[in-house]
């Protein structure tokens, strides 16, 4: 067993609450501009001010309409800045935020609203609306249940976000302040449920201290990212993840100034405009990015430039990454000049992408392919990954400009333990660790040891207290012949080909290891113009002969991690679509692997048959 730790930095008066961080903000300079907001025209900017006028007047408009201390209110929204408003606004009158996906399907809002016991929604727009309100008319575990549905657009007579300010014109402020003084950090803010990859979603109460101690010791453990005069972030991923609302409150805490856009089609255009000098993103998006990039050179014919200039980052940051573990003397002088060439030629390009001030990006919610967390860091754009579940209010480690082992998730945030057992489990105890699963003493009985919570999760720790992820406990394979496998070093080994997008390794009770390959689109597309293909549908791609010899080279890569009795002796390429959509895909993109096991059954059975 072993443990790593790293002490608390900032420590909080226990009868504060997350309202407080906005409230200081606001002190210090009322002009600053927390926010923008986008229109027409371009970035408007919003003040302390501005937003503290906004937030206070929903909430009295709550508080006219009848909440209570300690009730639960649901928000149910894609990205965007009246999020922001309505969750501060149902703290500021002292509720517990419930938020809901905005994929989320009939059925798993009908259980969020029962288990929650929410009677008032927030959602985005008439869509939503009607999905809230056919949940409630056909549902009998809601029925006779009195819901309140709030619109965040302004379309029509419904009741929207105005129409509630407004009646919250005769609450005074002394009322104002009683509700939002009554939480203190040890009360629940927030009811997040788990996106599941399995079985129904589990309500995890976050508590005001959890939200608030991360916010303020995460801003002094990555001072260089939060604190630069000018720090401006673009938030694109679901509020619905607690990972989103944990960097959202450290962004407000920091003064970080915060856009949102929810359009995955418009990030192009919004990074331009925005200009953002740190990103929070999941994995694919730097893989889209990097596949991009690549493709783009191809089609101009320079795909052999773009080849060299990735083959020098990459070796760039390698060499960098061995000196640090003191295996190596870093990049050579040849390198470096090849490194330096392409760093006035064809690295600022990738910058530009980003808009042109980019320094860092913070990735979690799934681990990143080597091959592209050594790109982004040798091209100029480190990579910092953390890591960390909804139940530890999101990051638990990371990595630090200043401290950095790429392939790691670093080491833990301050107020933190991370401990691993004999056999490799992660436990976490700390400042961002939840209060408990909600209304389920079975399940919380089963989530923590001596203080600490159990991830599930397994992986070790080096001598300098860097956490590596392995895989997921309950992932494990039992071959037929005995054999313990874990698919996640072979999935993500198999997902760094450029054909790849996702790999799911099965064999449990099987007589040996296969693995079901799903493509990459892009990546696709870059492979065929790179190697002289015509191009190929992703149906017809699977069929292609030199395609399953490329996937075969992949799978030859990760079976150089195993023993020959664990490695994958099959594999079947799917013509299909992972997804959160399709339902493949979680909302923080993580493999739902019961619903592909089950779906694809069939090609599962050929494998073996």
């Amino acid at each position: 067993m072993r443990e790593a730790s790293t002490a608390l930095l900032a420590d909080l008066d226990p009868d504060s609450n997350v309202t407080d961080l906005l409230l200081e903000q606001h002190a210090k300079d009322p002009a600053h501009s927390l926010y923008a907001r986008m229109h027409s025209g371009g970035w408007t900017n919003v003040t302390a001010r501005q937003f503290l006028n906004q937030v206070t007047a929903l909430a009295k408009g709550l508080i006219a309409g009848g909440i209570t201390p300690g009730e639960t209110v649901a928000v149910m929204s894609g990205t965007r800045y009246e999020w922001t408003v309505v969750d501060f606004a149902i703290w500021f009158a002292g509720g517990v935020t419930v938020p809901i996906y905005e994929t989320s399907s009939a059925g798993q809002v009908e259980w969020i609203l029962h288990d929650s016991a929410a009677r008032r929604v927030f959602v985005q727009d008439r869509a939503k609306e009607g999905l809230v309100r056919g949940v409630l008319d056909a549902s009998t575990l809601l029925a006779d249940t009195l819901v309140s549905v709030v619109r965040m657009d302004y379309e029509g007579d419904a009741p929207n976000l105005a129409s509630l300010a407004a009646a919250g014109s005769g609450v005074g402020d002394g009322e104002l302040e009683r509700h939002r003084s009554t939480a203190g950090l040890a009360d629940v803010a927030s009811l997040v449920y788990t996106s599941g990859t399995t079985g129904r979603p589990k309500g995890c109460e976050i508590t005001h201290g959890n939200f608030a101690l991360v916010a303020k010791n995460i801003i002094l453990f990555l001072p260089d990212v939060l604190l630069p005069n000018g720090a401006r972030t673009l938030m694109f991923l679901p509020l619905a993840h607690v990972l989103a609302r944990a960097v959202q409150m450290i962004c407000l805490s920091a003064g970080v100034t915060l856009g949102h856009t929810a359009s995955a089609k418009d990030l192009p255009a919004d990074f331009r405009s925005f200009k953002p000098t740190f990103l929070l993103v999941v994995p694919r998006i730097l893989e889209k990015v990097y596949a991009g990039a690549g493709q783009r050179a191809a089609l101009a014919r320079r795909g052999w430039l773009f080849e060299a200039a990735a083959t020098a980052a990459v070796s760039y940051s390698q060499a960098l990454d061995a000196a640090a573990r003191g295996a190596g003397a870093g990049p050579g002088l040849m390198l470096r000049a090849r490194h330096a060439a392409f760093a006035r030629v064809v690295y600022p390009k990738l910058q530009q992408a980003f808009g042109g001030h980019l320094r860092y990006t913070v990735s979690g919610a799934s681990p990143l392919r080597l091959h592209e967390a050594h790109f982004f860091r040798g091209a100029g754009i480190p990579v910092l990954e953390g890591y960390g579940l909804t139940e530890t209010t999101a990051p638990c480690t990371a990595n630090t400009p200043a401290l950095t082992k790429v392939g790691t998730v670093g080491i833990p945030i301050p107020g933190t333990t991370i401990r691993v057992t004999d056999d490799g489990e992660i436990l976490v105890k700390g400042i961002g660790v939840f209060k408990g699963y909600h209304a389920d003493p079975d399940a919380n009985a089963a989530a923590f040891v001596d203080g600490f919570f159990r991830t599930g999760d397994l992986g070790f720790l080096d001598a300098d207290g860097f956490l590596t992820i392995t895989g997921r406990k309950k992932d494990l394979l039992v071959t037929a012949g005995g054999k313990n496998v874990a698919p996640g070093p072979l999935e993500e080994k198999i997902r760094e080909h450029l054909l790849v997008g996702q790999a799911v390794v099965v064999g449990d009770g099987r007589p040996f290891i296969a693995a079901l390959v799903i493509l990459d689109p892009e990546g696709l597309e870059q492979w065929c113009a790179r190697h002289g293909h015509p191009a190929m549908s992703r149906a017809e791609a699977a069929a292609n002969e030199a395609v399953r010899v490329a996937v075969q080279g992949a799978v030859d890569e990760a079976n150089k991690l195993v023993a020959r009795a664990e490695s994958i002796r099959s594999f079947v390429i799917l013509d299909a679509d992972f997804s959160v959509e399709s339902g493949y895909l979680t909302p923080s993109l993580k493999v739902m692997r019961d619903a592909v096991v089950r779906d694809f059954g069939a090609h599962i059975e050929r494998i073996y048959g």
